[in-house]
């Protein structure tokens, strides 16, 4: 399997997100459900946007690793961000835990998460060799 992302020279290119991401060979494709800052015991780490956002990206890794997936297996995300939060805190926190690795992304701006005290939600899509 070969993930390959792309970056036309037609769009803007940005180091946080991949316009389009690519998947050759045969696989089988993983959908990481909403992860938000909650750890094993179910408590909720942090009342900021970068501690949430930090303990969810914390959660998709520790989903794909249940998998034997990485992040580098990830090929879109999906960030759900609470209205009136200061979305470049997410960005900043999402780099020292994910790290370099950009991928397709789509971040929404919303009125409310479940629970009122979630700031962000993160979903990823995956594929890992059969």
């Amino acid at each position: 399997m070969q993930i390959n992302h792309h970056n036309p020279p037609t769009l803007h290119r940005n180091p946080a997100f991949t316009q389009v991401v690519t998947v050759k060979g045969p696989s089988t494709l993983v959908f990481v459900g909403g992860q938000n800052a909650v750890d094993a015991m179910g408590n909720i780490v942090g009342d900021d946007l970068s501690a949430q956002t930090e303990q969810a990206l914390r959660n998709v890794i520790a989903a794909l690793k249940a998998i034997n997936a990485t992040s580098d297996n990830v090929v879109r995300l999906a960030v759900y961000v609470v209205h009136g939060q200061d979305i470049r805190n997410a960005f900043a926190a999402a780099q020292r835990v994910w790290g370099a690795r950009a991928t397709a992304m789509t971040v929404l701006i919303v009125a409310a998460l479940a629970n009122p005290r979630f700031l962000v939600e993160i979903e990823a899509t995956a594929t890992v060799e059969p």
